[in-house]
């Protein structure tokens, strides 16, 4: 499948918000974002709020494309993951969210065994990580209630793993989800709700953009 490959500093600066897409660099001075305090192609000028009038399908089209760029997900199958939350009950923009907190990425992700999506992506693709017991190299993969998470046997020998399994200590997981340090295995105790997202999106305006 397609994904986008440029520097995804380069969708910061864009929407003009930190996405932390780099993990841990994001929130240091190493931020292009903290360097260059400005859109791309439009180096300096003046502040942004001066510097252009944003419209309401403007404001739109940005909550949309922030929810995109964290998740890593294409234009396609956004959509797509957009027309099965329209078949749930619920509103519509709360399921969308949680759709995507459930895909297998995301949860490698939050469970610390990656410090950005687009590495626990990478880490889903290569094979290292076992869906109750079941090799998934899907990054898509929607999770369920109960479904356990866990570190193929022959992955364990990796330097990447070794030096996970000292960065991971504390590491402090969402409600929805459980964590057991010793043998770096993660549980979905239940489906993560509009609560248990800690990245604040308006889904209500994403659905607004999809109804014009």
């Amino acid at each position: 499948m397609a994904r986008y490959t440029g520097p995804v500093c380069r969708l910061c600066r864009y929407l003009e918000e930190k996405l932390m897409l780099k993990g841990e660099k994001c929130a240091t001075s190493k931020c292009p974002l903290e360097r260059r305090n400005s859109r791309p192609g439009r180096p300096g000028g003046r502040a942004s709020a001066q510097r252009r009038k944003i419209s309401l399908h403007g404001l739109q089209l940005h909550e949309k494309q922030k929810v995109r760029f964290s998740y890593g997900v294409l234009e396609r199958q956004f959509r797509r993951f957009f027309s099965e939350a329209a078949k749930l009950p619920g509103a519509t923009g709360e399921n969308l969210l949680i759709l995507l907190e459930r895909r297998l990425d995301n949860v490698v992700y939050r469970l610390g065994f990656a410090d950005s999506r687009a590495q626990a992506r990478q880490t889903v693709q290569h094979g290292h990580i076992l869906v109750n017991e079941h090799r998934t190299d899907i990054p898509s993969c929607i999770v369920r209630s109960g479904d356990v998470i866990e570190w193929q046997e022959a992955s364990k020998k990796t330097e990447y793993y070794q030096r996970l399994v000292e960065k991971i200590r504390g590491k402090v997981t969402p409600g929805w989800l459980s964590l057991d340090e010793e043998k770096m295995t993660g549980r979905i105790l239940t489906l993560p709700d509009k609560d248990g997202i800690d990245a604040k999106f308006d889904g209500k305006t994403i659905v607004e953009y999809y109804s014009r």
